[in-house]
Protein backbone atom coordinates (compact mmCIF):
# COMPACT_ATOMS: atom_id res chain seq x y z
CA UNK A 1 0.00 0.00 0.00
CA UNK A 2 1.02 3.61 -0.60
CA UNK A 3 2.58 5.32 2.40
CA UNK A 4 4.46 8.49 3.33
CA UNK A 5 7.00 8.57 6.15
CA UNK A 6 7.78 12.01 7.58
CA UNK A 7 9.95 12.90 10.56
CA UNK A 8 12.57 15.33 11.89
CA UNK A 9 16.07 14.15 12.80
CA UNK A 10 16.64 14.17 16.55
CA UNK A 11 19.85 15.10 18.34
CA UNK A 12 20.89 11.51 19.04
CA UNK A 13 20.51 10.72 15.31
CA UNK A 14 22.93 13.42 14.12
CA UNK A 15 25.43 12.29 11.45
CA UNK A 16 23.76 8.93 10.76
CA UNK A 17 23.46 7.64 7.19
CA UNK A 18 19.97 8.40 5.96
CA UNK A 19 19.22 4.75 5.02
CA UNK A 20 20.38 3.59 8.47
CA UNK A 21 18.25 6.21 10.18
CA UNK A 22 15.07 5.32 8.27
CA UNK A 23 15.69 1.63 8.96
CA UNK A 24 16.01 2.38 12.70
CA UNK A 25 12.78 4.38 12.67
CA UNK A 26 10.86 1.95 10.45
CA UNK A 27 12.16 -1.50 11.41
CA UNK A 28 9.74 -3.43 9.20
CA UNK A 29 11.15 -1.83 6.06
CA UNK A 30 14.41 -3.52 5.08
CA UNK A 31 17.48 -1.40 4.47
CA UNK A 32 17.73 -2.85 0.94
CA UNK A 33 14.25 -1.62 0.11
CA UNK A 34 14.97 1.79 1.64
CA UNK A 35 18.10 2.03 -0.52
CA UNK A 36 16.13 1.12 -3.66
CA UNK A 37 13.47 3.75 -2.87
CA UNK A 38 16.17 6.39 -2.40
CA UNK A 39 17.80 5.43 -5.71
CA UNK A 40 14.36 5.78 -7.33
CA UNK A 41 14.25 9.38 -6.00
CA UNK A 42 11.50 8.76 -3.44
CA UNK A 43 13.29 10.56 -0.56
CA UNK A 44 13.32 14.28 0.18
CA UNK A 45 15.68 15.85 2.72
CA UNK A 46 14.64 19.38 3.63
CA UNK A 47 12.36 19.35 0.54
CA UNK A 48 15.20 18.38 -1.83
CA UNK A 49 15.36 15.00 -3.56
CA UNK A 50 18.27 12.89 -2.27
CA UNK A 51 19.71 10.11 -4.44
CA UNK A 52 22.45 8.81 -2.10
CA UNK A 53 21.57 6.21 0.60
CA UNK A 54 24.84 7.10 2.37
CA UNK A 55 23.96 10.79 2.79
CA UNK A 56 24.56 11.92 6.40
CA UNK A 57 21.78 13.74 8.25
CA UNK A 58 21.97 16.58 10.73
CA UNK A 59 19.86 17.35 13.80
CA UNK A 60 16.70 19.16 12.72
CA UNK A 61 16.73 17.86 9.14
CA UNK A 62 13.27 17.13 7.75
CA UNK A 63 12.86 13.78 5.99
CA UNK A 64 10.04 12.62 3.75
CA UNK A 65 10.04 9.14 2.16
CA UNK A 66 7.37 8.25 -0.36
CA UNK A 67 6.53 4.54 -0.59
CA UNK A 68 4.48 4.17 -3.79
CA UNK A 69 1.85 1.59 -4.64
CA UNK A 70 3.60 -1.68 -5.60
CA UNK A 71 4.17 -2.14 -9.31
CA UNK A 72 2.15 -4.97 -10.81
CA UNK A 73 4.31 -7.52 -12.56
CA UNK A 74 3.54 -8.31 -16.18
CA UNK A 75 4.99 -11.77 -16.56
CA UNK A 76 4.31 -14.74 -18.76
CA UNK A 77 3.44 -17.88 -16.73
CA UNK A 78 5.82 -20.82 -17.22
CA UNK A 79 4.49 -24.36 -16.86
CA UNK A 80 7.30 -25.72 -14.69
CA UNK A 81 6.66 -28.13 -11.82
CA UNK A 82 7.84 -26.59 -8.56
CA UNK A 83 9.03 -28.86 -5.77
CA UNK A 84 7.17 -27.34 -2.85
CA UNK A 85 8.56 -28.29 0.58
CA UNK A 86 6.14 -26.16 2.60
CA UNK A 87 3.20 -23.86 1.89
CA UNK A 88 0.88 -21.80 4.06
CA UNK A 89 -1.11 -18.57 3.68
CA UNK A 90 2.00 -16.39 3.91
CA UNK A 91 4.90 -18.16 2.26
CA UNK A 92 6.26 -21.01 0.19
CA UNK A 93 9.50 -22.93 0.63
CA UNK A 94 10.65 -24.53 -2.62
CA UNK A 95 13.54 -26.80 -3.54
CA UNK A 96 15.03 -25.16 -6.65
CA UNK A 97 16.81 -27.43 -9.15
CA UNK A 98 20.02 -26.34 -10.84
CA UNK A 99 19.68 -24.88 -14.33
CA UNK A 100 16.88 -22.39 -13.73
CA UNK A 101 17.34 -18.77 -12.66
CA UNK A 102 15.27 -17.10 -9.97
CA UNK A 103 13.78 -14.16 -11.87
CA UNK A 104 13.72 -12.58 -15.34
CA UNK A 105 16.81 -10.69 -16.46
CA UNK A 106 18.96 -10.04 -19.47
CA UNK A 107 18.70 -12.98 -21.85
CA UNK A 108 15.98 -14.86 -19.97
CA UNK A 109 12.55 -13.30 -19.56
CA UNK A 110 10.10 -16.16 -19.31
CA UNK A 111 11.63 -19.44 -18.07
CA UNK A 112 12.45 -18.59 -14.46
CA UNK A 113 11.25 -19.48 -10.96
CA UNK A 114 9.18 -16.27 -10.96
CA UNK A 115 7.42 -17.30 -14.16
CA UNK A 116 6.79 -20.75 -12.65
CA UNK A 117 5.33 -19.06 -9.56
CA UNK A 118 3.07 -16.96 -11.79
CA UNK A 119 1.80 -20.19 -13.36
CA UNK A 120 1.33 -21.80 -9.95
CA UNK A 121 -0.59 -18.90 -8.37
CA UNK A 122 -0.07 -15.39 -9.72
CA UNK A 123 -2.49 -13.84 -7.22
CA UNK A 124 -0.53 -14.85 -4.12
CA UNK A 125 2.87 -13.21 -4.43
CA UNK A 126 4.31 -10.14 -2.71
CA UNK A 127 4.63 -7.06 -4.93
CA UNK A 128 7.00 -4.72 -3.09
CA UNK A 129 10.21 -5.75 -4.80
CA UNK A 130 11.24 -5.13 -8.38
CA UNK A 131 8.27 -5.62 -10.73
CA UNK A 132 10.01 -8.62 -12.31
CA UNK A 133 10.62 -10.27 -8.93
CA UNK A 134 7.24 -10.84 -7.25
CA UNK A 135 7.63 -12.98 -4.15
CA UNK A 136 11.42 -13.10 -4.35
CA UNK A 137 13.01 -12.36 -0.98
CA UNK A 138 16.44 -13.88 -1.72
CA UNK A 139 18.20 -15.73 -4.52
CA UNK A 140 20.48 -18.64 -5.21
CA UNK A 141 22.54 -18.93 -8.39
CA UNK A 142 21.23 -20.55 -11.57
CA UNK A 143 23.47 -23.63 -11.25
CA UNK A 144 23.02 -23.97 -7.49
CA UNK A 145 20.19 -26.13 -6.17
CA UNK A 146 18.34 -26.02 -2.89
CA UNK A 147 15.92 -24.24 -0.60
CA UNK A 148 14.40 -20.82 -1.22
CA UNK A 149 11.58 -19.03 0.66
CA UNK A 150 8.95 -17.12 -1.35
CA UNK A 151 6.72 -14.40 0.15
CA UNK A 152 3.01 -14.52 -0.66
CA UNK A 153 2.20 -11.05 0.70
CA UNK A 154 3.97 -7.77 1.35
CA UNK A 155 3.94 -7.99 5.15
CA UNK A 156 5.67 -11.38 4.99
CA UNK A 157 8.16 -10.05 2.41
CA UNK A 158 9.12 -7.11 4.64
CA UNK A 159 9.50 -9.33 7.70
CA UNK A 160 11.65 -11.93 5.93
CA UNK A 161 13.75 -9.21 4.26
CA UNK A 162 14.42 -7.77 7.71
CA UNK A 163 15.54 -11.20 8.96
CA UNK A 164 17.91 -11.51 5.99
CA UNK A 165 19.16 -7.97 6.57
CA UNK A 166 19.77 -8.74 10.26
CA UNK A 167 21.59 -11.99 9.29
CA UNK A 168 19.34 -14.08 11.53
CA UNK A 169 18.34 -16.52 8.76
CA UNK A 170 19.88 -20.01 9.00
CA UNK A 171 21.49 -21.03 5.69
CA UNK A 172 23.61 -24.16 5.38
CA UNK A 173 25.12 -25.32 2.08
CA UNK A 174 26.81 -28.59 1.10
CA UNK A 175 29.59 -28.50 -1.49
CA UNK A 176 32.40 -30.54 -3.02
CA UNK A 177 35.72 -28.77 -3.53
CA UNK A 178 39.07 -29.56 -5.12
CA UNK A 179 41.80 -30.33 -2.58
CA UNK A 180 41.71 -29.88 1.19
CA UNK A 181 40.85 -26.82 3.22
CA UNK A 182 43.52 -25.64 5.62
CA UNK A 183 42.52 -25.37 8.37
CA UNK A 184 39.86 -28.05 7.89
CA UNK A 185 37.25 -25.86 9.58
CA UNK A 186 37.07 -22.17 10.31
CA UNK A 187 35.58 -18.76 9.59
CA UNK A 188 36.24 -16.72 6.44
CA UNK A 189 35.75 -12.99 7.11
CA UNK A 190 36.41 -10.67 4.16
CA UNK A 191 34.91 -8.02 1.92
CA UNK A 192 33.48 -9.07 -1.45
CA UNK A 193 33.31 -6.69 -4.40
CA UNK A 194 32.78 -6.89 -8.15
CA UNK A 195 35.86 -8.10 -10.04
CA UNK A 196 37.85 -5.36 -11.77
CA UNK A 197 38.81 -7.84 -14.52
CA UNK A 198 35.40 -9.42 -15.18
CA UNK A 199 32.25 -7.53 -14.16
CA UNK A 200 30.25 -10.78 -14.10
CA UNK A 201 32.41 -12.15 -11.29
CA UNK A 202 33.00 -11.18 -7.68
CA UNK A 203 36.28 -11.20 -5.74
CA UNK A 204 37.66 -10.82 -2.24
CA UNK A 205 38.84 -7.34 -1.29
CA UNK A 206 40.76 -6.09 1.73
CA UNK A 207 38.81 -2.88 2.14
CA UNK A 208 35.98 -2.30 -0.35
CA UNK A 209 32.69 -4.00 -1.15
CA UNK A 210 30.33 -5.75 1.26
CA UNK A 211 31.30 -7.55 4.45
CA UNK A 212 31.01 -11.33 3.98
CA UNK A 213 31.33 -14.11 6.57
CA UNK A 214 31.28 -17.86 5.85
CA UNK A 215 31.70 -20.55 8.53
CA UNK A 216 32.89 -23.86 7.12
CA UNK A 217 33.79 -27.37 8.20
CA UNK A 218 35.16 -30.34 6.29
CA UNK A 219 32.80 -33.34 6.41
CA UNK A 220 34.88 -35.90 4.47
CA UNK A 221 38.09 -36.04 2.40
CA UNK A 222 38.42 -38.35 -0.62
CA UNK A 223 41.99 -39.20 -1.55
CA UNK A 224 43.72 -42.27 -2.97
CA UNK A 225 45.47 -43.53 -6.12
CA UNK A 226 42.25 -43.57 -8.15
CA UNK A 227 40.70 -40.40 -6.73
CA UNK A 228 41.81 -36.77 -7.08
CA UNK A 229 41.88 -35.05 -3.69
CA UNK A 230 38.37 -33.78 -3.08
CA UNK A 231 36.57 -32.62 0.07
CA UNK A 232 32.92 -32.60 1.04
CA UNK A 233 32.33 -29.36 2.95
CA UNK A 234 29.48 -27.71 4.80
CA UNK A 235 29.20 -23.91 4.87
CA UNK A 236 26.98 -21.87 7.18
CA UNK A 237 26.46 -18.30 6.05
CA UNK A 238 26.41 -15.30 8.37
CA UNK A 239 25.90 -13.00 5.38
CA UNK A 240 24.48 -13.61 1.92
CA UNK A 241 26.57 -11.85 -0.70
CA UNK A 242 26.54 -12.53 -4.43
CA UNK A 243 28.46 -15.78 -5.15
CA UNK A 244 29.72 -15.68 -1.54
CA UNK A 245 30.63 -19.36 -1.04
CA UNK A 246 32.08 -19.68 -4.55
CA UNK A 247 34.25 -16.60 -4.03
CA UNK A 248 35.37 -17.62 -0.53
CA UNK A 249 36.30 -21.14 -1.59
CA UNK A 250 38.30 -19.78 -4.55
CA UNK A 251 39.96 -17.34 -2.15
CA UNK A 252 41.03 -20.31 -0.02
CA UNK A 253 42.48 -21.99 -3.13
CA UNK A 254 39.77 -24.67 -3.28
CA UNK A 255 37.25 -23.96 -6.02
CA UNK A 256 33.97 -25.88 -6.17
CA UNK A 257 33.78 -28.93 -8.43
CA UNK A 258 31.83 -28.07 -11.59
CA UNK A 259 32.06 -24.30 -11.15
CA UNK A 260 32.73 -22.98 -14.64
CA UNK A 261 33.12 -19.34 -13.58
CA UNK A 262 35.42 -19.56 -10.59
CA UNK A 263 37.65 -22.39 -11.79
CA UNK A 264 40.19 -22.85 -14.55
CA UNK A 265 39.06 -24.98 -17.47
CA UNK A 266 38.68 -28.64 -16.54
CA UNK A 267 41.83 -30.63 -17.25
CA UNK A 268 41.93 -34.36 -17.89
CA UNK A 269 43.00 -36.15 -14.76
CA UNK A 270 45.44 -39.04 -14.98
CA UNK A 271 45.11 -42.48 -13.42
CA UNK A 272 41.68 -42.04 -11.89
CA UNK A 273 38.60 -44.25 -12.05
CA UNK A 274 37.02 -43.77 -15.49
CA UNK A 275 33.48 -43.73 -14.14
CA UNK A 276 34.40 -41.04 -11.62
CA UNK A 277 36.17 -38.96 -14.26
CA UNK A 278 33.11 -39.19 -16.50
CA UNK A 279 30.78 -37.98 -13.74
CA UNK A 280 33.07 -35.04 -12.91
CA UNK A 281 33.68 -33.98 -16.51
CA UNK A 282 29.98 -34.17 -17.45
CA UNK A 283 28.75 -32.26 -14.42
CA UNK A 284 27.05 -29.21 -15.95
CA UNK A 285 26.67 -27.32 -12.68
CA UNK A 286 28.63 -26.50 -9.55
CA UNK A 287 28.46 -29.01 -6.71
CA UNK A 288 26.72 -26.55 -4.40
CA UNK A 289 23.39 -27.22 -2.68
CA UNK A 290 21.38 -25.05 -0.28
CA UNK A 291 20.69 -27.84 2.20
CA UNK A 292 19.12 -26.08 5.20
CA UNK A 293 16.98 -22.95 5.53
CA UNK A 294 15.66 -21.61 8.82
CA UNK A 295 13.74 -18.49 9.84
CA UNK A 296 11.08 -17.16 12.20
CA UNK A 297 7.62 -17.33 10.63
CA UNK A 298 6.44 -13.71 10.17
CA UNK A 299 2.90 -14.39 11.42
CA UNK A 300 3.19 -17.18 13.99
CA UNK A 301 6.69 -16.31 15.33
CA UNK A 302 7.42 -20.03 15.15
CA UNK A 303 10.99 -21.07 14.35
CA UNK A 304 10.94 -23.02 11.09
CA UNK A 305 13.81 -25.21 9.82
CA UNK A 306 13.72 -27.00 6.48
CA UNK A 307 16.22 -29.47 5.01
CA UNK A 308 16.64 -31.04 1.59
CA UNK A 309 18.71 -33.93 0.25
CA UNK A 310 21.30 -33.68 -2.50
CA UNK A 311 19.83 -33.88 -6.02
CA UNK A 312 20.50 -37.09 -7.92
CA UNK A 313 23.38 -35.85 -10.09
CA UNK A 314 25.32 -34.70 -7.01
CA UNK A 315 24.41 -37.76 -4.97
CA UNK A 316 25.61 -40.08 -7.77
CA UNK A 317 28.99 -38.37 -7.82
CA UNK A 318 29.27 -38.56 -4.04
CA UNK A 319 28.40 -42.27 -4.05
CA UNK A 320 31.02 -42.94 -6.73
CA UNK A 321 33.60 -41.07 -4.67
CA UNK A 322 32.82 -43.13 -1.60
CA UNK A 323 33.06 -46.38 -3.60
CA UNK A 324 36.39 -45.52 -5.24
CA UNK A 325 37.81 -44.33 -1.92
CA UNK A 326 37.11 -47.59 -0.07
Amino acid sequence: MKKNINFIVEENENNLRVDVLINKREELISRTRIKNLILKEKLKLNDEIIKSPSKKVLTGDKLSLNIPEPEVASLKPYDFKLEIIHEDEDLLVINKPAGIIMHPGAGNYDKTIVNALMHYDNNSLSTIGDELRPGIVHRIDKNTSGLVVIAKNNETHENLSKQFSDHTITRVYQLLIWGKLRPSSGRIDTFITRSSKNRQLMEVSRSKGKHAITNYKTIEIFENDKTPTLSLVECKLETGRTHQIRVHMTHMGNSIVGDDKYKKKYKKLKNIDMGLESLISKLNRQFLHAKTLGFIHPKTNEEMIFSSILPQELNNLLKMLKNTSE
